[in-house]
């Protein structure tokens, strides 16, 4: 098993995440384009799949496009990128991915900033 797949339990294929974001399948497509979702290939049948995590009330979590931007910058690819954003921080009293899903923002992209020096 995988250091991410350690990490995620709980995963959504792309076709999942259309149905829960109530939009087709190329908007989907559309949002990995424009990086607001990152999606690795898993599993037996190496499907393309996004943590369901990253979904909170029908939608894609609000700060994380920024978030997702920020650590690419940093030079992280998507596998690296997720890898951080569910490692637990004891500074951060959880993952920086339940953070970004309560809203503290600021906080993880102040950390993710501070990973490109």
């Amino acid at each position: 098993m995988s250091n991410v797949e350690s990490l995620v339990s709980d995963w959504l294929p792309l076709p999942d995440v259309a149905e829960m974001l109530e939009v087709s399948i190329t908007k989907v497509h559309g949002l990995l384009d424009e990086r607001a979702l990152v999606a690795i290939r898993r599993g037996e049948r190496n499907i393309r799949s996004i943590p369901a995590l990253f979904v909170q009330d029908g939608h894609v979590v609000d700060s994380l496009k920024g978030t997702i931007a920020v650590l690419s910058d940093a030079g992280y690819n998507d596998e690296e990128l997720i890898i951080w954003l569910f490692t637990a921080d004891e500074s951060l009293r959880g993952r920086p991915i339940d953070a970004l899903r309560e809203g503290r923002k600021t906080e993880i992209r102040r950390r993710a900033q501070s990973l490109a020096w």
